[in-house]
């Protein structure tokens, strides 16, 4: 039987030199990232600040990986 998944998937606060490797690793500036509003719940719970990178664990029926999304002012 195959399980759903979480209605809210699981968020996590970079570190400011975790968030620079992401974004080298992609070879992108921050502000390519999807944006994620200083308002959002997710970013709320977190107390996390427009200019930092919130990675998303996701997971569907391929696997596990991360999303990434850059915080700004709402």
């Amino acid at each position: 039987m195959a399980r759903t998944p979480p209605l809210i998937l699981k968020h996590e606060l970079l570190s400011e030199s975790e968030a620079r490797k992401v974004a080298k690793e992609y070879g992108v500036t921050f502000d390519k990232f999807p944006k994620m509003l200083e308002t959002d719940p997710q970013a709320v719970k977190l107390k996390a600040k427009s200019g930092q990178v919130v990675a998303v664990h996701r997971v569907d029926p391929t696997g596990k990986y991360m999303a990434y999304r850059y915080v700004v002012k709402s």
